[in-house]
């Protein structure tokens, strides 16, 4: 494995490495095509790749790499034959609420991937306008998060918040309504009114929202249900949410 490759590795497996020199990895063909240009650095594709669709590659520059070695670089059980490295995107916080009426997720200490990337897919879906996250909240170039958004980490402005609680203090200084999903709120989701501006504040998967930040939504709401359920996984719940939001604003 040559110098280019080992370094490939670092990346795919270090959040410092990436976080330091500012890039990520996007692997596989959906990815890779709906990625902006200007965002891509470096190209790597497996020998077999290229004599199944070398045609795809015009005007791009890349490197060959043997399958097997392919097959190392990869973070997925069965790789596609294509990888790159992109340049990470910078946002400011005031990026999140560029939106005539904003609609936010705040999102305190979520840990899985698959969970951060499905909210991000929700969320371009439903028309969001930006996340809020906390630092202990997993990487989103994280290779599982990457692949869970299937392409919506390109459109959907985030920021990482040092302090949340001072920049949800910021949030509902635009003015913006702040919703958390909690197992104490009284008014069911689809009875409170999204059409303004509006954030759903979403908890870690096993202890959901710390009491701090609890304590700083206007609201709480719930989602009810039947059967012995206590509580959706958090992607769904967010889901949820958004998705009525989105219903709304149609109306």
């Amino acid at each position: 494995m040559n110098q280019k490759e080992k370094y490939v590795l670092q990346l795919q497996k270090k959040a410092r490495q990436r976080k330091k020199d500012k890039v990520f990895i996007v692997e596989g063909m959906k990815m890779f095509q709906e990625l902006p240009k200007e965002r891509l650095l470096q190209t790597f594709v497996s020998e077999s790749f290229l004599r199944s669709h070398g045609s795809l590659l015009q005007g791009i520059s890349y490197e060959i790499v043997k399958d097997a070695v392919f097959a190392d670089l990869s973070d997925t059980k069965t790789p596609q034959g294509i990888l790159a490295i992109a340049r990470q995107y910078e946002y400011k916080m005031e990026d999140l609420w560029q939106k005539k009426e904003p609609l936010l997720l705040v999102l305190d200490t979520i840990q899985d991937p698959g969970n951060l990337g499905t909210m991000f897919r929700a969320g371009e879906a439903a028309g969001i306008s930006g996340v809020l996250m906390n630092q202990e909240t997993v990487d989103i170039y994280n290779p599982k998060v990457i692949r869970s958004t299937m392409g919506s980490l390109y459109r959907v402005p985030f920021y990482y918040s040092n302090q949340l609680s001072e920049d949800i203090k910021k949030v509902k200084a635009q003015g913006i309504r702040l919703y958390a999903a909690h197992l104490k709120g009284s008014l069911s989701y689809d009875q409170s009114d999204y059409k303004g501006g509006t954030g759903f504040m979403i908890g870690n998967e096993s202890r959901g929202l710390c009491k701090e930040l609890g304590d700083m939504a206007d609201s709480y709401i719930k989602i009810p249900m039947c059967g012995q359920v206590e509580s959706l996984n958090a992607a769904i719940a967010a889901s949820v949410l958004l998705f009525e939001a989105a219903r709304q604003r149609r109306k």
